[in-house]
């Protein structure tokens, strides 16, 4: 991972040319570098900026905000909430598609991977990008957080009106950098067990997001796996 090399396979990389040259971004890439060489880190070193490599700046309509990696084995893919296929689903992964099913009416998905949405306009994105095995929020002081703020304020500077799916008291600290009136901010309790049934569940979020992105003249989303 030397910041010599091409780390995004799209658009990304010239819009975030300035943030990776940066000696902070340099010093990031080099301790989870370390990281991942003393530990069992998540995910695969190789989806670390998966977000990013699945969904080009161009073509971001929607960000949905996830805090850091899933932290058990083989469930981390760099996307956030998303799992494997033929991983068991994660108690917040489960939510959110009890409300999918709720809101649009689509079949419980058999398989946890959201590539698709990914593929089709939506950033998952986690503010830290790497953990520890067994261990959350492990990797929260070595500087993802900088970078991560960052691309939220560079999608906040697009001038195409986006949706801000901020679920949580993490994600939603995250408002303060969404100030373009343009923009639709979606603000929720998290999806996890211990918050879902305090107003995630019924809220409705994916018919929200396609609504806006209708009235605003833009291809919806398509939420089917």
């Amino acid at each position: 991972m030397s910041v010599a090399n091409k780390i995004f396979n799209n658009d990304w990389q010239e819009i975030l040319e300035n943030e990776v040259n940066q000696e902070y971004f340099q010093k990031l890439l080099k301790d989870v570098e370390g990281e991942y060489e003393k530990y069992t880190c998540y995910p695969p070193k190789s989806q670390i900026f998966n977000a990013f490599c699945l969904t080009p700046y161009k073509k971001t309509k929607v960000l949905i905000l996830g805090q850091d990696p899933y932290h058990n084995p083989n469930q981390a893919m760099g996307l956030a909430f998303s799992v494997s296929k033929g991983i068991d689903l994660p108690p917040s992964l489960v939510n959110i598609f009890k409300e999918l099913e709720t809101d649009l009416k689509i079949p419980f998905p058999n398989s946890g991977d959201l590539s698709n949405w990914a593929n089709s306009g939506v950033l998952l994105l986690n503010a830290i990008l790497s953990v520890r095995k067994n261990q959350p929020l492990s990797h929260s002081e070595l500087g993802w957080q900088r970078f991560t703020d960052r691309v939220i304020q560079i999608l906040n500077e697009k001038s195409e009106p986006m949706v801000f799916v901020l679920w949580g008291a993490y994600a939603r600290s995250k408002s303060k950098f969404i100030t373009n009136k343009k923009h639709f901010v979606i603000e929720n309790v998290h999806p996890s067990p211990l918050s879902a049934y305090r107003g995630f569940l019924g809220s409705r979020p994916f018919s929200k997001i396609n609504a806006f992105l209708k009235l605003s003249g833009q291809q919806m989303i398509d939420f089917n796996l």
